[in-house]
């Protein structure tokens, strides 16, 4: 597997630092995939994140959304005392973190047939949001100047 070294770049760039932290990110997506999971997108603004999780109950499983992280972790609680044959179905602890785009937020977490299902939607505020400006028509040779006012 190739490895690569963004530090020489980080000295001729202000402001991409995140850029540079998630590309080193996936880069090392490649190590672990347990647990298995599907991105969906749902809509223009909707996402859903499917993990399988089978053998954890959903009081095994932690989600924690902060900014543009969801993190999700499990971990089984107090062995049992049996005695297995052959073990198939993975009761390992787990951390799987999904970096998430400005203003998505976590809106739903659902666990059915096995699956954890985490609802994302998109909401940008009205602020950001492009608006449109009016162009004030002027007449030509009028200038208006703003007289300062001290406040």
């Amino acid at each position: 597997m190739r490895t690569y070294d963004f530090s020489p770049l980080w000295r001729s760039t202000i402001g991409f630092d995140r850029l540079f932290d998630l590309a080193e990110t996936a880069n090392r997506a490649g190590e672990d995939n347990y647990p298995p999971y599907n991105i969906e997108r749902l809509g223009d603004d909707r996402y859903e994140i499917s993990l399988a999780v089978a053998g954890f109950s959903p009081d095994e499983i932690a989600i924690t959304a902060e900014q543009n992280v969801v993190t999700i972790e499990g971990s089984k609680a107090a062995k049992t005392e049996r005695e297995y044959l052959y073990r198939g179905i993975s009761a390992r602890p787990f951390k799987r973190q999904f970096n998430l785009a400005d203003y998505v937020q976590v809106k739903n977490a659902a666990f059915e047939n096995g699956l954890l299902k985490i609802e994302l939607v998109r909401e940008v505020p009205e602020a950001m949001k492009p608006r449109r400006i009016a162009i004030n028509g002027s007449s030509t040779g009028n200038v208006h100047q703003l007289e300062g006012k001290a406040a």
